[in-house]
């Protein structure tokens, strides 16, 4: 009886991987789980869509507001479209840039969750987390 143990291990990636060339899928497409459910928002994807939001309603560039920010133009690009897992500083950087503090990106972020789960509800598909009004952050 054997009582070896590998040494390798195993890693399970939570993101979603980008199709292989020639598959004809778009890198950027949403997966959907097996069920057929649209998937849930990513939180990146919320917080960037509330950055970039927010400075298209002010009418400034990117390169504006990376400038006050002190964040490269392409990285805050990057997390403008959700592709960059921003740090706390990062955000609280670009929010401070915009005239917002950091729980104001963080609670119009969480509204944005608060809606899709709620248009989930109309549609019919309830989850779990659907009953509640307020939001959950963990890391």
């Amino acid at each position: 009886m054997s009582t070896h143990t590998s040494n390798e291990s195993r890693v399970t990636s939570l993101r979603p991987q980008a199709p292989s060339p020639g598959s004809g899928g778009a890198a950027s497409a949403p997966r959907r789980p097996a069920s057929g459910a649209p998937r849930e928002p990513l939180w990146r994807d919320l917080v960037g869509d509330v950055l970039r939001r927010e400075r298209i309603a002010q009418e400034r560039t990117l390169k504006d507001v990376s400038e006050a920010a002190r964040i490269s133009m392409p990285y805050l690009s990057e997390v403008e479209r959700g592709r960059k897992e921003a740090s706390s500083e990062v955000l609280a950087a670009a929010a401070q840039a915009l005239g917002l503090g950091l729980a104001d990106l963080l609670l119009l972020a969480g509204d944005e969750l608060a809606r899709h789960a709620r248009s989930r509800v109309v549609r019919g598909r309830t989850s779990p987390t659907a009953q509640y009004d307020g939001f959950c952050l963990a890391a």
